[in-house]
C-alpha cells in the first residue's frame, strides 16, 4: 500500500515537475552502471569459475 502511494505521488510529481523525469532516469542509470562495475570487480577478484560459458563470457 505504501508503495502504491510513493508511485502514486511520484506521478503527480512528474506531472507538476516534468524534468524530474529525467533526473530519476539519469540516477536510476548511474546506479546501475555502478553496480555493473561493482559486480564485474568483485567475481574478478575472487575468480569464480562458473559452469555456464555464457556466463563466464558476460563477466569477462
Amino acid at each position: 500500500m505504501v508503495a502504491g502511494i510513493i508511485l502514486i505521488l511520484a506521478g503527480i510529481l512528474l506531472v507538476i515537475y516534468p524534468p524530474l523525469l529525467s533526473i530519476i532516469v539519469a540516477l536510476f542509470l548511474i546506479l546501475t552502471g555502478a553496480m555493473v562495475i561493482s559486480i564485474t570487480r568483485y567475481n574478478r577478484r575472487y575468480q569464480r569459475h562458473f559452469e555456464n560459458p555464457a556466463i563466464e563470457r558476460f563477466f569477462r
